[in-house]
């Protein structure tokens, strides 16, 4: 719960947000709009770390909730939300937004799936960095 709740997770977070609110000014696309891009980045928030640990950490019995967890977050939410403001939006845009989508949960994950503060990572990157360069000499 305390890695919900991190200054550098939470304002990540919320620059992500801000960007898709800009885009979905800037694009005009038929399917963008902020509800969606509350809803889905919430959901990455919450869910694309816990999903790449699981693929990382080798977790096979979580991987019917992590695929499930991954296909509501980039595909299954944006299909209900489409379906009831506007089923022509979804079937015109579907296909092009699952691979989008994908994308974004994986760079999410990655980008949120350190467990420690900013200060304790780049800590840890010195340090092996510092290890790294003894190594070679």
């Amino acid at each position: 719960m305390v890695e919900y709740v991190r200054p550098w997770k939470i304002s990540t977070l919320l620059i992500g947000i801000a960007l898709l609110v800009a885009g979905s000014y800037f694009y005009q696309a038929p399917d963008w709009d902020i509800p969606i891009s509350f809803i889905m980045a919430f959901l990455a928030y919450l869910t694309a770390p816990w999903s790449l640990r699981v693929i990382l950490e080798r977790k096979w019995k979580l991987w019917p909730a992590m695929l499930f967890a991954t296909w509501f977050t980039v595909d299954g939410c944006y299909a209900i939300y489409w379906h009831f403001k506007n089923p022509i939006a979804l079937e015109q845009m579907r296909a092009a937004n699952f691979p989008a989508s994908v994308a974004l949960y994986g760079t999410c994950g990655i980008g949120w799936l350190y467990r420690g503060s900013l200060s304790e990572l780049l800590s840890e990157v010195l340090t092996h960095l510092s290890a790294m360069r003894v190594r070679k000499q």
